[in-house]
């Protein structure tokens, strides 16, 4: 049997293992990935099992992804090292890269392929949603701090993905629960937010989530629906040739734009790869049978540029003396914030 490509959408599923309905759904042909939540999580022995019956449900292969950022946004937590939020990072920027390693390095040794991170967010002081998670309210030093950390992250072997652009951290709104506006020209996001974005593009950043944050000066879309955006902005001025994730097409900030088949439509149309559908399994099943299937060879070659390439089992990783300093290194921050 031929073995299906990977497909445009992004999926969850409910428990610690699945159903059949689940695995229906993970092999159906424009299923791509699977992204896990804290739901899904007890114990690392426990999720490589559950990563494994998601692979077997699919022929061919399958993304697996989670937000693993730390801080308030870490979705494994015991049997993992706890890790700071990015702000953290400002007072020790030698341990950033080490800590992009650690992260990925303990998520690959379980069959993660790939966390949503780094944050490139500039936090302006105004946003709950991003705040901390931002690695600083300079431009300059959230840029150097983010790319330490994707550099750990490629070292271990994992890809990294830049949220959520154009930047997020100027708007108070959560778009989980609304859609924010931010009315800020487009030289003011360029000259700040989105240097973080430009410059990691240029080392060769491999995934982008962009914001669902309507910026009126520019585009009355939403980023991740904009074709203005995507294609003008982010492919074609900043030349960015990688993946593009679309947020999640059940956040409210995305309930402006129609259904969620017309979610999925302009979000491709604008220039998404994947799509993400979470925490509303009729969207999933939805938005899976909405999508004309399409052979996209260019859309697989990305995606593919997302698989894991883990380097250590997880007992080799334990018994590391570099997994031991870093981890230490980490807990010592967390005591003394």
């Amino acid at each position: 049997m031929t073995k299906q490509a990977i497909g445009p959408v992004m999926i969850d599923v409910e428990g610690f293992t699945l159903t059949t309905a689940e695995k229906q759904k993970i092999n159906h042909p424009n299923t791509g990935a699977v992204i896990l939540f804290s739901r899904n999580y007890s114990s690392p022995e426990q999720i490589e099992k559950l990563i494994t019956e998601i692979r077997d449900a699919r022929n061919g292969n399958i993304l697996i992804a989670v937000d693993q950022e730390g801080g308030r946004v870490q979705r494994f937590q015991t049997g993992f090292t706890r890790l700071p939020p990015a702000s953290r990072y400002a007072k020790s920027p030698k341990l950033a890269e080490s800590a992009g390693w650690l992260m990925a390095a303990e998520l690959l040794a379980v069959g993660v392929d790939f966390s949503f991170a780094p944050v490139l967010d500039i936090d302006c002081g105004v946003s709950e949603i991003i705040g901390n998670r931002s690695f600083s309210q300079d431009s300059t030093l959230a840029t150097q701090l983010a790319s330490h950390f994707r550099k750990g992250m490629n070292k271990a072997g994992m890809a990294a993905t830049g949220k959520h652009f154009p930047g997020h951290g100027a708007v108070a709104l959560d778009s989980h629960l609304t859609l924010p506006v931010d009315d800020r020209d487009l030289n003011s996001i360029r000259t700040k937010d989105i240097q973080p974005f430009k410059q990691l593009i240029t080392e060769g950043l491999e995934a982008i989530m962009p914001a669902h944050v309507v910026y009126p000066e520019v585009d009355s879309l939403p980023a991740g629906f904009s074709a203005k955006w995507i294609q003008d902005i982010l492919r074609t001025e900043l030349n960015f040739t990688g993946v593009v994730f679309s947020d999640d097409l059940s956040m409210e900030g995305a309930a402006s734009i129609g259904d969620f088949s017309q979610r999925a439509k302009l979000a491709m149309d604008a220039g998404c790869d994947m799509v993400l559908v979470c925490n509303n399994p009729t969207a999933a099943e939805e938005v899976l049978a909405s999508i004309p299937l399409s052979n996209n060879p260019l859309r697989e070659q990305r995606l593919n540029t997302m698989l894991g390439k883990p380097q250590l089992s997880r007992a080799q990783l334990m018994q590391s003396e570099k997994w031991l300093h870093i981890s230490t290194q980490i807990k010592s921050i967390n005591a003394n914030a």
